[in-house]
């Protein structure tokens, strides 16, 4: 009997952590350089017309600034001259950038935008005003809400928000159609998934969508998951990346990824051994699986 219980929770073991599988990416040893202290709280990456662009959070400047994808320095900057709330995300199609000021820690904003803004005429800009029907309370609650997102990213004509849930640990995959004109849109819920880490940023290359974040505890994960035939994501079993630790990392913030790499990039971060500074990772694609 004492055998087949041990046969049992070996079977048990072995199937939960098969389910669970977690890959190593230890990043550290691809780390290419200190961004640039205008950079200290950089938020998100993204690629337009093989340019990479980030931006800065909350209490920053508005602009987006245009980096060199191989050694992380500032080469432009662009001033749009807005309110920078809580700017967490940016993305692009052929004709915009889209500024996620959506970043909610508290739970409370009533506020949440996507700026629209033109490039060849960064004097036009549009807002995309939106809400989550499902909120039904705004109290007060620092990072205890599930209504907080930094992730954001242009697919087929409609904007994707992927939230940040400090309470479930989960992320909501959102639909925004940037065309609507409504004062306030609803943002359309479209699936949940189990992430098990705050997102933090989020990109989309070739049919797989990459979500990137870390714990509580302040690991960093990578989570890739392929597109399915009807635009979703979750459907699917992902494929799942240990990136390290903050403590040696820095706050990973961004991520964007190439035919040939994935660009990631962390905020500076006061730790308990001293302070992380602002971080440009790339990681070669070869060290990944995708299907």
């Amino acid at each position: 009997m004492r055998a087949k219980i041990i046969l049992l929770f070996l079977s048990f073991l072995t199937f939960h952590v098969q389910a669970q599988r977690i890959d190593w990416l230890k990043i550290r040893k691809h780390r290419v350089t200190v961004l640039s202290d205008s950079l200290r709280e950089n938020s998100s990456l993204g690629f337009s017309n093989g340019k990479l662009y980030t931006i800065n959070d909350s209490g920053n400047s508005s602009e987006i600034f245009k980096l060199n994808s191989e050694n992380g320095e500032i080469t432009g900057k662009i001033n749009t001259g807005l309110p920078n709330k809580d700017w967490e995300a940016i993305a692009t199609d052929d004709n915009y950038f889209y500024i996620g000021d959506f970043g909610n820690n508290n739970g409370i904003r009533r506020d949440l935008k996507i700026y629209r803004i033109r490039k060849d005429s960064v004097q036009d800009i549009d807002e995309i005003r939106f809400q989550y029907p499902q909120q039904v309370e705004f109290l007060k609650k620092p990072h205890q809400n599930n209504w907080d997102a930094e992730s954001l990213i242009y697919r087929n004509g409609f904007l994707h928000l992927f939230t940040k849930e400090w309470q479930s640990h989960q992320t909501t995959h959102y639909r925004l159609d940037p065309e609507k004109q409504e004062e306030i849109q609803n943002a359309e819920k479209l699936e949940t998934y189990n992430l098990g880490y705050l997102a933090t940023d989020a990109t989309y290359f070739k049919n797989h969508l990459y979500i990137i974040g870390y714990t509580k505890k302040m690991e960093v994960y990578l989570t890739i998951f392929q597109e399915d035939e009807t635009g979703l994501f979750f459907s699917q079993k992902p494929q799942r990346y240990y990136l390290g630790h903050a403590l040696s990392l820095g706050q990973i913030e961004g991520i964007e990824v190439d035919e040939n790499n994935i660009y990631i990039s962390g905020e500076s971060l006061q730790t308990p051994i001293g302070r992380q500074k602002q971080r440009f990772y790339i990681v070669p694609k070869s060290k990944i699986k995708t299907e």
